[in-house]
C-alpha cells in the first residue's frame, strides 16, 4: 500500500510539472524565438541525462537504419515540433487555454492510433473524443472574439506532434529504456533545433532575463525532474493507473496560469478543462477496469485448489 501511495505522489508531481511547462513556455515566448529556446533547453538538459545514464550504467542500443529513422522522426515531432509549436502558439493565446488543449493529449494519441493504425475504438474512447472536442471548441469559439484562435490551432498542432511521437515509439523494433530514449531524443532534438535556430539569428537578438530563466527551469525541472518523477511513479503502479494521472496536467496549467500570470479563468475555461478531465478519466477508467478484469481472468482459481 505504501509503495502505491508513493507512486501516486510521484505521478502527481510529474503531471504538475508538465502543467508548469505551459506557464514557462508563455514566459519564453515573450523573450526568445522558438527554435533558439528549444535548442537552449536541450543544451541544458542533455548533460543531466548523460550523467543519469552513467550513474545507472545504461548502454546505447544497437539500432537498425529503420529504427534510427523512426527516432529522428520522433525527435522532429515530439521534441522539436512540440516545443516550438507550444512556444509559438503561446505568443497568440493564453496559458490557460493552452493548458486545456494540452490536456487532450491522451485522447489525441488514441485518435491518431485509430486513424493511422486502424485500431478499433472503444465506446469510452469515442465518448472521450467527443468530450475533449467540446472542451477545445468551447475555448476556441471564445478565443475567436479576441483573435487568439490561431494560437489555439498551433497548440493543438503541438499536441498532434506529441501524439505522433507516441505512435512512432510503438513502431520501434528495438527495446529502448526510457532514460536512453530521452537522451537520444535530446541529442537529435538539439541538432535539429540548432540548425533551425540559425535562421532566427540568435546572436543578434536581445534575450530577456525572464525568458532565459524560464528555459533553464523548463530544461531542468519538468524535463529532467518530470522524467524522474514519472518513471519512479510508474514503477510503483500499473500502467492503467498511471494513465489516469495525466488528467492533472491541464488542471495544473490552469491553476498556475491564474496564480503566476494573473490570467483570467472564467466559466468558459472551467467548462473546457472540465470536459477534458471527463474525457481523460472516461478513457483512463475504462482502460483501468479492463486491465483489472484481465488480471482476474488470468489469476489462478484458488477455490478449485482447496476443494
Amino acid at each position: 500500500m505504501r509503495k502505491q501511495v508513493e507512486g501516486y505522489l510521484y505521478l502527481s508531481l510529474a503531471m504538475v510539472l508538465v502543467g508548469s511547462t505551459v506557464v514557462a513556455s508563455k514566459v519564453i515566448a515573450s523573450g526568445l524565438p522558438p527554435f533558439t529556446a528549444t535548442a537552449l533547453r536541450f543544451v541544458i538538459a542533455l548533460p543531466f541525462f548523460l550523467v543519469l545514464m552513467r550513474l545507472t550504467a545504461s548502454w546505447w542500443p544497437k539500432l537498425t537504419r529503420r529504427d534510427w529513422g523512426l527516432l529522428f522522426l520522433q525527435a522532429a515531432a515530439g521534441s522539436v515540433g512540440y516545443t516550438t509549436l507550444l512556444i509559438s502558439g503561446l505568443r497568440f493565446t493564453s496559458a490557460a487555454h493552452a493548458g486545456v488543449i494540452i490536456g487532450t493529449l491522451p485522447i489525441v494519441s488514441a485518435a491518431i492510433a485509430i486513424l493511422v493504425l486502424g485500431e478499433r475504438p472503444r465506446r469510452s474512447l469515442l465518448l472521450g473524443i467527443g468530450l475533449a472536442a467540446a472542451g477545445v471548441l468551447a475555448i476556441t469559439v471564445r478565443s475567436g472574439e479576441g483573435g487568439d484562435w490561431f494560437g489555439n490551432v498551433l497548440i493543438l498542432a503541438a499536441v498532434v506532434c506529441e501524439g505522433l511521437f507516441i505512435l512512432l515509439n510503438k513502431r520501434l523494433r528495438t527495446d529502448i529504456s526510457p532514460l536512453v530514449l530521452s537522451s537520444i531524443m535530446t541529442m537529435i532534438g538539439l541538432a535539429t533545433a540548432a540548425v533551425a535556430a540559425c535562421l532566427e539569428v540568435p546572436w543578434a537578438i536581445t534575450m530577456t532575463t525572464g525568458a532565459v530563466w524560464a528555459v533553464i527551469y523548463y530544461a531542468l525541472v519538468p524535463t529532467v525532474g518530470g522524467f524522474l518523477f514519472w518513471y519512479a511513479g510508474a514503477a510503483r503502479v500499473s500502467g492503467a493507473e498511471a494513465s489516469l494521472f495525466t488528467a492533472l496536467a491541464p488542471v495544473s496549467a490552469l491553476f498556475l496560469a491564474a496564480l503566476l500570470l494573473s490570467e483570467p479563468v472564467g466559466p468558459v475555461e472551467m467548462f473546457g478543462v472540465g470536459c477534458v478531465l471527463a474525457a481523460v478519466l472516461a478513457t483512463g477508467l475504462s482502460g483501468f477496469f479492463q486491465a483489472r478484469r484481465r488480471m482476474r481472468a488470468t489469476r489462478p482459481d484458488m477455490s478449485s485448489q482447496t476443494r
